[in-house]
This record gives C-alpha cells, structure tokens and sequence, in this order.
C-alpha cells in the first residue's frame, strides 16, 4: 500500500538526517490523515490506495502551480524547493498515462458512448476518470477530449 510506503520512507529519511525529505514525506502524511478524518463521515467505502493517490495528485498539481508562479516571478530558490518537493510526491504516484494511451482511451470512450460534438465532453471525461482516473493526467485528458471532440 501506497500508505506503508509513505511512512517506511519516513522513517528511513529521518535516520539518514535528510531534513527537507523528511518535512515533504510528513506533510505527505499530514494530507492524508486529513483525507481520512475527511471521509469517517462519507458512507460509501474508497479503496485506501485510490484515496491516498488522490491526495498526491493533488498535492503535485498544487506544487508544479506554484513552481510555475514562482518561476514568472523570478523566485527561482523558490520554484527550486517546490520542485524537490514534487519529485518526492511523484516517487508515491503510479506511472500516469502517456498521451498515446489517453489518446487511445479517450477514442475507445468515444465509441462506446457515441461521443461526437463538444457537448459530450462532461460524458467522456466522466467515463475517462471513472475508467482510470488514479492514472490519468487530468489537464492533459481535458486538451486531448476537447480535440477528439472538436
């Protein structure tokens, strides 16, 4: 599981007296007890690992955002920690999708629904989050469904 992996590189950060990589993996950890205070209250059952997955796709979208604010800002140290600190949350994240394979499943998609003008494009993304959304690059999948569409 994706959250025994988190804390067993926790442990492993702090003996080796890695500072910054320690801080990332506990804010890491942070989120996603957040996440699980969060869902005590939702009645219906998510897989552990789709919700931590979850977690660490947010956290990387929050932090290339901000790499990409500082680096039109000139804070370069700035961008650099942030950047660090994706790398760390990506080491957790399964392999995304490449642009062939979302390609590829957003035309088998289309097939299936019939999906053939713009206004079908909330339909696809549904069916292509639903389908695999723990490894699908959501801007990505959002530009290539409004081309397929258009």
């Amino acid at each position: 599981m994706i959250r025994d992996d988190v804390k067993a590189a926790t442990i492993t950060a702090m003996k080796a007296k890695e500072k910054e990589r320690t801080a990332t993996l506990r804010q890491i950890s942070a989120k996603i007890k957040d996440r699980d205070i969060e869902e005590r209250t939702n009645s219906k059952e998510i897989d552990d690992d789709a919700m931590v997955t979850s977690v660490l796709q947010k956290m990387a979208k929050q932090r290339r955002e901000s790499i990409e604010m500082y680096q039109t800002g000139g804070r370069d140290e700035l961008a650099a920690k942030e950047q660090s600190e994706l790398e760390i949350i990506e080491e957790f994240l399964p392999q995304m999708m490449s642009e062939e394979e979302t390609k590829t499943a957003i035309d088998a998609i289309k097939e299936e629904t019939g999906a053939s003008s713009m206004k079908d494009m909330g339909t696809v993304m549904g069916q292509l989050k639903a389908k695999h959304g723990a490894v699908l690059d959501g801007k990505l999948a959002s530009g290539l469904v409004k081309a397929a569409l258009s």
